[in-house]
């Protein structure tokens, strides 16, 4: 079984990283893809306070980052006991496009921790919540396209993250009963 999965994951990832766009729409997928190192939640924390006030925002705020450390902790945990090579490292016809932000491929933290927050975002305030659900897999398939991860660890990276939402909301709401948030 697993290898059926192995040969499905190599097959999509070769395919994905040998279809090319223009070079202005490689630059505008590379410009976009880096969004999700981070940069765009300054901006939409500056969005959400703005369109749900100071007060609002802080307990989406806190949530947010025990999710986020919930991610953090089965990110390093897996990614250092897993050690997967990513894609350019084990199939020289495969090359890096973006910079790895590691040494090791599975899971995808970019899909993984992004979407551990976006998840609580949307889970706090769906109306403004759902747009951030769908960028943590698109950055994740781009860096399949890119060829730093393998499909398969933006599946898992998926998973994960719900996982991590899940947990660090289980935790959140003992929490902010105790400081009364």
């Amino acid at each position: 079984m697993f290898d059926k999965i192995s040969d499905f994951d190599k097959r999509v990832t070769e395919y994905w990283t040998n279809r090319h766009f223009s070079p202005k729409v490689e630059r505008g997928l590379r410009f976009f893809v880096r969004l999700g190192d981070g940069y765009i939640w300054a901006l939409f924390i500056l969005f959400l306070i703005y369109m749900v006030g100071w007060d609002c925002f802080l307990p989406i705020l806190w949530q947010a980052l025990v999710s986020l450390a919930m991610s953090l902790v089965i990110y390093w945990v897996v990614k250092l006991n897993v050690k997967r090579p990513r894609p350019f490292a084990a199939n020289p016809t495969i090359q890096a496009e973006v910079p790895p932000l590691d040494k090791y491929s599975f899971p995808s933290g970019h899909t993984m921790n992004n979407l551990a927050v976006a998840s609580t975002v949307f889970f706090c305030v769906p109306q403004y919540g759902w747009i951030m659900m769908l960028l943590p897999l698109t950055w994740g398939l781009l860096r399949v396209y890119f060829g730093v991860h393998w499909f398969s660890d933006i599946v898992c990276g998926f998973f994960f993250g719900i996982l991590s939402f899940a947990l660090g909301h289980a935790l959140w709401i003992p929490l902010s009963a105790a400081i009364g948030a």
